[in-house]
């Protein structure tokens, strides 16, 4: 089976439909750093929630001022919002498609740490680097997550699809396949979040199960440009056509 790994957005979409939470891993592992954030967005402290989310008003803070463990729920993969999700397009694909998400993605949450793209998880805000109270959740999903996903992921194969920032919470042990994406020849940070989106989108609607076949897939507007391999990681670097 091939397995995703991706990262998760700032944006959030509100609400959900689900009340029963469902997450990845040890039922307790969780509980320091959701318990102390829930303290702190519930504190009245204004300055500390500002810090927390990363806002300057507090007036911007408002719609994440919520219980998490008393929220409306939604699947990882519908909650977030962002430039790689706005191309995903979840919404709008296939029941199969979207079956296909919620069980081969594992997104890197900043407040949950990993979770599988079908978790359900509430409306949150944690600015991307900020430690929750004195927790760094880097260091913290690390730690207690590491050898989990290692078992997880053990006969799977691996396409990393995560920011850099993200090698943080987990460093894949085991042979993998990551991407570039060079536009005339040279590397790309925002276009590198779409088409991020665009690759998982395609690998879903193909129901890619292998990275042989993922080798084979034929995206829209990318072509190979070369294909590097140091390790256990091989790096595939596409041109981004016009």
């Amino acid at each position: 089976m091939l397995k995703i790994l991706f990262s998760p957005s700032e944006g959030k979409i509100a609400g959900g439909t689900f009340t029963e939470s469902n997450l990845f891993g040890a039922s307790h592992a969780r509980d320091e750093i959701l318990t102390t954030y829930r303290d702190i967005v519930l504190s009245g402290d204004e300055e500390a929630i500002k810090v927390l989310f990363g806002f300057k008003k507090f007036s911007e803070c408002q719609p994440y001022i919520v219980d998490i463990f008393d929220s409306p729920l939604m699947h990882a993969i519908e909650r977030y919002d962002g430039v790689a999700y706005d191309y995903l397009k979840y919404s709008e694909q296939e029941s199969l498609t979207q079956a296909y998400l919620r069980e081969h993605t594992i997104i890197f949450s900043n407040l949950y740490g990993p979770l599988r793209g079908g978790d359900t998880i509430a409306n949150y805000k944690v600015k991307q680097g900020n430690s929750i109270g004195d927790i760094a959740p880097d260091k913290f999903y690390k730690e207690r997550f590491g050898y989990q996903l290692d078992l997880y992921l053990a006969k799977d194969d691996i396409l990393d699809l995560r920011a850099g920032y993200y090698d943080k919470f987990y460093k894949v042990t085991k042979p993998y396949t990551t991407l570039k994406f060079l536009k005339k020849g040279k590397t790309v940070s925002h276009w590198a979040k779409a088409y991020r989106g665009i690759v998982l989108r395609e690998i879903a609607k193909a129901q890619i199960d292998s990275l042989e076949a993922f080798n084979s897939l034929e995206i829209e507007g990318l072509s190979i440009h070369e294909i590097k391999k140091t390790k256990n990681k091989t790096e595939i670097v596409y041109n981004i056509m016009e």
